[in-house]
C-alpha cells in the first residue's frame, strides 16, 4: 500500500507497510498513480506514453523496481496476520492519570471536565488514595521499570501539598522497588508560582501549560469564572518557566475551535512569544455545541496546516525553528510496534484515578460509570471491559485498515470513538481527516528540510 500526494511543491510518496518516504519527480509520481489505481508497469507506460518521452518513464520505471526490490515500495503488511495473538497479550500498568484535583479555577468553555467536576462532585485526592494509586502501580508493572504519573485535574495546583507529598511518596517507592517514576503536571497556570516551577523543575519530567494562543482567542475560552480573562495573568509565568525549563521539556498547549480555525496564526503567536514547544489541538465536542468543528471547517483547517507547516520550514532556516507536536514525527526510529498498532493503551497500561480511587480507562471516559473498572483498594474487577479496550487496534477498525496513517495515528482516541459513534473501537471521521493532513505535513516538512 502506498500513499501519493503533493504538498508545497513536493510529490511526496509514503510506503505504508515499510514506512518508507520518497520526494519524487513528476513521471515517477504518475507512474505510481497508475499503479496505485491498479495498473500494472505496461499498462501504466501506455497511459502516460502521450505525456512523457519514452526514455523518461523507462527510467522512473526502472527506479520504481529498484525501490521495490529493496523493500521500500509496494511493501506487505507482517503485522497483520499477528494481531490476535497482539490483541491477547499480557498486559502491565505502565501509567496512571492521577485527578489530584476535581476542582478548577478556571471555567474553561470547552471543557469536558466541566470545571473540574467530571459529571460529579468537587474533591480532592487525599494523599491516603494517592499513596494506594501508586502502590497498585508499582505492583501491576510487572518487570517494568520506567513508569509514568501525570497530575491532572481540574487543576493540579490546587491540590499542591498533595502532589508534593506523592512525589516524594514514590521517590521513596522506587528505590525500594527498583522502579523510576517519571512524573508529569498539567496546569493553567493561576497558581503557578517560583516555588512551584523550582519543584517542577527538579521532579516533573514534562510539565504542559495550558494556553490558547491569542489573548482574544484564549480569553473568550479560558475565562474565570466571573468572566475575566485569565492571558495577561499566565503568560509571564509561561514564558519565564519555559525559559528555567532552557525550553525543553514542557509544551504549551492549546485548543481550536469553530471560533479560530485560523489557528495558524495562534501558534505562531505563541512561537513570538518565545515558547519552543507547542502544542494546539482541535477541540473534541459534540456538534451540537457552537464552538465545535464542523465538516464545512475542514478546507479552512487544512489551508491553516498548510501556512502553519511552509511558516515552520521558513523559520527553521532561518534558525527560529520550534516544535509542533502534530507535526513531530519519527522516520528512523518512533514509537515500539505495539504502539503504532494500539496508541496509548487506555483501560489497559493506562488508567485514570479519581479522587476517591475510582480507575476509568483514561482521563475522557472519568465519570461514565459503565466505564469504572474498579479502584486503589480493590484493584481492576471489570476485566471484560479491559479486554473490549485490548481489542482496540488499526485492525479491528475498517476505516483504519485501509488508511495511509493508521502507523502514525495507531487507530485514534478510544474515549473519541465512543463519544461519537457509542463504540470504543469506531473512528471519530473529523478527527481523521485531521490527523492525516496532519501527517503529511509532518512528511512534507522532513522533505524539505533535508534539501539542505
Amino acid at each position: 500500500m502506498i500513499h501519493l500526494y503533493k504538498s508545497n511543491g513536493f510529490n511526496m510518496v509514503l510506503d505504508v507497510n515499510s514506512g518508507s518516504v520518497h520526494v519524487v519527480d513528476d513521471c515517477v509520481y504518475d507512474v505510481l498513480s497508475c499503479m496505485n489505481e491498479g495498473k500494472n508497469a505496461e499498462e501504466a507506460a501506455e497511459a502516460l506514453s502521450s505525456k512523457y518521452a519514452e526514455q523518461d518513464i523507462t527510467e522512473a520505471r526502472e527506479e520504481i523496481q529498484e525501490l521495490t526490490d529493496n523493500g521500500m515500495l509496494f511493501t506487505k503488511d507482517i503485522y497483520e496476520n499477528a494481531i490476535d495473538q497482539f490483541s491477547n497479550r499480557p498486559t502491565v500498568v505502565k501509567a496512571l492519570c492521577l485527578h489530584i484535583a476535581h476542582d478548577c479555577n478556571l471555567a474553561c468553555r470547552y471543557c469536558f471536565a466541566e470545571e473540574g467536576e467530571y459529571h460529579g462532585r468537587r474533591a480532592l485526592m487525599s494523599l491516603e488514595v494517592g499513596k494506594k494509586a501508586l502502590d497498585f502501580l508499582i505492583a501491576n508493572s510487572g518487570s517494568r521499570r520506567n513508569l509514568e504519573v501525570d497530575f491532572f485535574g481540574g487543576e493540579p495546583l490546587m491540590n499542591w501539598d498533595v502532589v508534593k507529598q506523592l512525589v516524594a511518596y514514590g521517590r521513596e517507592q522506587e528505590k525500594l522497588h527498583n522502579k523510576n517514576f517519571r512524573f508529569t503536571l498539567t496546569t493553567n497556570g493561576v497558581l503557578l508560582n517560583d516555588e512551584v516551577m523550582e519543584f517542577c523543575n527538579k521532579e516533573m519530567g514534562n510539565v504542559v501549560l495550558s494556553i490558547d494562543g491569542r489573548k482574544e482567542v484564549h480569553d473568550h475560552m479560558r475565562p474565570f469564572r466571573k468572566g475575566a480573562g485569565s492571558y495577561d495573568l499566565i503568560v509571564p509565568k509561561f514564558q519565564k518557566f519555559a525559559e528555567l525549563r532552557h525550553q525543553d521539556k514542557y509544551y504549551v498547549r492549546g485548543t481550536f475551535t469553530h471560533y479560530n480555525t485560523d489557528f495558524a496564526a495562534d501558534v505562531l503567536h505563541l512561537a513570538d512569544l518565545g515558547f519552543k514547544q507547542i502544542s494546539v489541538e482541535p477541540v473534541v465536542a459534540p456538534p451540537t455545541e457552537d464552538y465545535a468543528i464542523r465538516e464545512e471547517d475542514l478546507p479552512v483547517i487544512f489551508e491553516q496546516y498548510d501556512i502553519l507547516a511552509r511558516e515552520m520550514i521558513k523559520r527553521e532556516k532561518e534558525g527560529r525553528g520550534f516544535n509542533f507536536f502534530h507535526f513531530m514525527i519519527d522516520l528512523t526510529g518512533g514509537p515500539c510496534v505495539y504502539k503504532r498498532l494500539s496508541g496509548c493503551g487506555s483501560g489497559t497500561e493506562y488508567l485514570a484515578v479519581t479522587p476517591w480511587g475510582d480507575f476509568y480507562p483514561c482521563h475522557q471516559f472519568v465519570g461514565q460509570e459503565d466505564f469504572c473498572l474498579g479502584n486503589v483498594y480493590e484493584g481492576v474487577k471489570k476485566t471484560e471491559t479491559v479486554n473490549e479496550f485490548k481489542k482496540c487496534n488499526v485492525y479491528s477498525k475498517k476505516e483504519c485498515s485501509q488508511c495511509f496513517a493508521r502507523f502514525y495515528c495507531s487507530g485514534g482516541c478510544a474515549a473519541n470513538s465512543y463519544n461519537f459513534t457509542g463504540k470504543i473501537n469506531d473512528v471519530y471521521e473529523i478527527g481523521c481527516k485531521m490527523q492525516q493532513k496532519r501527517i503529511e505535513c509532518a512528511l512534507m516538512i522532513k522533505a524539505a528540510l533535508a534539501e539542505d
